[in-house]
């Protein structure tokens, strides 16, 4: 698990300088595609029940699941990519929320939203923590920036299969669900939206956008809960000069 969370890093902290205005999402899906190849493993989102590429890139209003293709990255837009690695056997996720070019304040204001609600659900993971607690924290810090959560869509056990239980909602109430354990490995992965949580999912079955049209943003890491707290098993400790 350590190496293909470790893999999923680098292969988000490699695309990021290609993340500029006129490069279409088909252009960072084949760079990125070619790298997780290159290390020896394989896309999990490739066919993965039916889904046609090999990251997911969600643009501005868009959730989450968006599709790579010709669309091309323009001066502010925001975009999600999402990487999930098959190293081994072994499935690690992580994604990040790009600025592309110069944004403007509301983007600026989602992405550092999104981000903080993140850092906050990772602090809260311990042994015997309650999943609850989790979103719980996350649901608070949105609501206090006038941001609101995405409920249908939430983070998840992973390992041996790309989706496990059990299921990390980031919405709850501190002190219910399972208690955490040494061992449990799952992602926590936020979805906040700039206005309401409201969503609708797009023909094409896999896009999921903001029903008000207002910007969304996402980060996600892979955690492993330790005997001391946790382990962010999806940081690429070279790039975050800890290695």
């Amino acid at each position: 698990m350590r190496a293909t969370c470790r893999l999923a890093a680098k292969t988000l902290n490699m695309i990021a300088p290609h993340v500029q205005p006129g490069v279409t999402t088909d252009r960072l899906n084949d760079i990125c595609h070619a790298f997780i190849i290159e290390h020896g493993a394989v896309p999990s989102p490739l066919n993965y029940r039916g889904f046609p590429k090999s990251i997911c890139t969600s643009i501005n209003q868009q959730v989450c699941h968006g599709i790579p293709g010709d669309r091309v990255l323009r001066e502010g837009d925001i975009v999600n990519v999402d990487i999930t690695t098959n190293l081994n056997g072994f499935h690690g996720d992580t994604s990040r929320t790009f600025a592309v070019g110069q944004i403007g304040t509301k983007a600026e204001k989602i992405m550092r939203v999104a981000r903080e609600c993140l850092d906050i659900g990772i602090a809260v993971v311990r042994p015997g923590a309650h999943l609850g607690d989790i979103g719980a924290a996350i649901e608070a810090h949105a609501k206090k920036n006038r941001c609101s959560v995405v409920r249908e869509y939430c983070g998840h056990g992973i390992g041996r299969e790309f989706h496990e239980e059990p299921a990390v909602l980031h919405f709850g109430i501190r002190g219910e669900g399972p208690v955490l354990r040494p061992g449990m490995i799952f992602t926590i992965e936020p979805m906040i939206n700039l206005g309401r949580a409201a969503i609708k999912l797009l023909p094409d079955k896999w896009t999921v956008v903001t029903r008000d049209h207002t910007l969304s943003a996402q980060y996600e890491h892979t955690l492993l809960v330790a005997p001391h707290g946790v382990d962010v098993l999806t940081l690429d400790l070279e790039a975050e000069g800890v290695v």
